[in-house]
């Protein structure tokens, strides 16, 4: 599914972060919504379908792997992008080899963002 601009979902418990990725996407001319949990984001879908989603992998009730897991088990297919600022071995493999598009760690540069998600929604 593409539109322009892209729709890009940003989930992430931390308000100063969603706040931040959402006014960097603004500034990259893209459209978006963001979450405060992914059962938020989960909910959102009956209504919305995002391009892409950038998805912080720690938060609490439902982690970013749970989220994955669950997009996977309703054979929800779109990009998903992981962030996290608690990057540990064997992490990023275990979130590619379940699906996500790609893995980045925080502080994001947005350069590196901007070409994450070109390549995602390609």
């Amino acid at each position: 599914m593409s539109r322009d601009p892209p729709l890009i979902a940003v989930v992430d418990d931390d308000e100063a972060i969603r706040k931040a990725l959402s006014r960097l996407l603004r500034a990259l001319d893209f459209e978006v919504r963001s979450f405060p949990s992914g059962e938020a984001f989960l909910r959102s879908l009956q209504e919305i379908h995002p391009d892409c989603v950038l998805l912080d992998l720690h938060m609490p009730d439902m982690d970013g792997l749970g989220v994955l897991r669950e997009l996977h088990g309703r054979a929800v297919r779109m990009p998903v992008i992981i962030i996290t600022a608690h990057d540990e071995p064997g992490v990023q493999a275990s979130c590619l080899a379940i699906g996500a598009s790609a893995y980045l760690a925080k502080p994001i540069d947005g350069g590196a963002l901007q070409r994450a998600i070109a390549h995602a929604i390609r």
